[in-house]
This record gives C-alpha cells, sequence and structure tokens, in this order.
C-alpha cells in the first residue's frame, strides 16, 4: 500500500513555472505520495506520477538518510524507531512547506499511521490517496529484501501479515482510495491515479 496526499500550499513558486503546470491539467495542488507497505517497487512510479502531473519528486526517507549520514535501518538500530518518527514528521512538515512535488514519506508506510502527519497534511489542504494491495502482492515484492527494519523478524511474513492487519483501518482513513494490481505497469497506475484524482476538481482539473 502507498499514498498520495495532494496540498494547495503554493510555496514560492515562480510564476512561469505555475503557467506549465496549469497547462498539464494539474490544479495546483502539491502532490505528496506516502508509502504503504515497502517492496512494490514505488520510486520509478513516484517519479513518473511527477513527471505526468509537472511536478517535482520529494521523498522524506532521502532527506533523512542524507540528513544523518546513516541508512534508515542504521537509525533504527542506532536510535530507536521513536527517534526516526520524530525526524520524519519534522521533515514531512518542512517538505509540505516547498513548492508543489510528489512527496514520498516512506515505504514502509508507518508516516500516515501518525495522527500529528495525518494532521499536517488536512491542515494544509492535503487529499490523501491509498493505493491499496492485498498481502499476497505486498509479501511477493519484499520476500526476497532485507530493506525495512520492522520486517527483520525470523518470520516476516507473520510479522507483514501483522503489520498489514493493524494498518489498514488507519490506512483507509485515505481520502481516496486506488487498487495496486499485480499486472499493472507503471504507467496503468499512474493513469488509475490520475483518473481517481480528476475525481476531485479541486486537486486535479480535465484537460
Amino acid at each position: 500500500m502507498a499514498f498520495l496526499t495532494i496540498s494547495r500550499h503554493s510555496g514560492g513558486e515562480k510564476r512561469e513555472k505555475w503557467a506549465r503546470r496549469r497547462q498539464s491539467g494539474f490544479s495546483g495542488e502539491e502532490i505528496h505520495r506516502h508509502g504503504g507497505h515497502d517492496g512494490r517497487g514505488q520510486d520509478r512510479g513516484r517519479q513518473a506520477l511527477a513527471r505526468r502531473l509537472g511536478v517535482d519528486f520529494l521523498d522524506s526517507d532521502e532527506e533523512i538518510v542524507k540528513a544523518a549520514n546513516m541508512s534508515i535501518a542504521e537509525i533504527f538500530a542506532r536510535d530507536g524507531e521513536d527517534f526516526f518518527r520524530d525526524r520524519e514528521s519534522e521533515v514531512i512538515g518542512r517538505l509540505l512547506e516547498t513548492e508543489r512535488a510528489v512527496l514520498s514519506t516512506g515505504g514502509g508506510g508507518g508516516a500516515f499511521l501518525a495522527e500529528r502527519n495525518r494532521d499536517m497534511i488536512t491542515d494544509r489542504g492535503g487529499v490523501s490517496v491509498w493505493l491499496r494491495a492485498d498481502l499476497e502482492l505486498l509479501w511477493n515484492r519484499v520476500k526476497h529484501k532485507d530493506t525495512r527494519p520492522l520486517l527483520r523478524t525470523p518470520d516476516p511474513k507473520a510479522t507483514l501479515t501483522e503489520i498489514y492487519n493493524t494498518r489498514v483501518p488507519v490506512y483507509a482513513l485515505a481520502d481516496l482510495a486506488v487498487d495496486a494490481r499485480p499486472e499493472y505497469s507503471i504507467d496503468d497506475m499512474c493513469a488509475a491515479v490520475v483518473a481517481a484524482l480528476k475525481t476531485r476538481p479541486d486537486v486535479l482539473e480535465e484537460g
């Protein structure tokens, strides 16, 4: 599962850049993408969506990694999850104040669980979009990876199942939902997201 959030913050964007984005049909809100369960090869999809909408791509995890000069797993191991989540919220808050962009808020989906982050998105005019994937699809994408600290357990599938069942009710608080299907290409997923966004004329204009 993953998320998009559409924020209406205008930032300090230059007039000519704004005009180009209006021509693409994007109504000017800032798009923030929220990672759900990790492992669905989201980076290329996030970047493709940003290109399609004519906006920038930002990643809160990348910002944290650059600032700490450590991987996410290393931050978890040294400082713990609570420390990481505090830094994550600080970075998300800062990025929400930048120019309009597709913002990935982490591959694991923990950011959207925090009420303070959901409140930040809502308070700044955000519209969240949940990209739903079923448990088996998620497992097939992560089972050969060792990149997420929370799945470094003796039985990672059982751990993923528990995380999935706990998080789905919170993910369901998103404003919009788009199903992610195994057969979808990146272009298919982008098209499905754009179609969902077009149901909100305040977010994405026809054109």
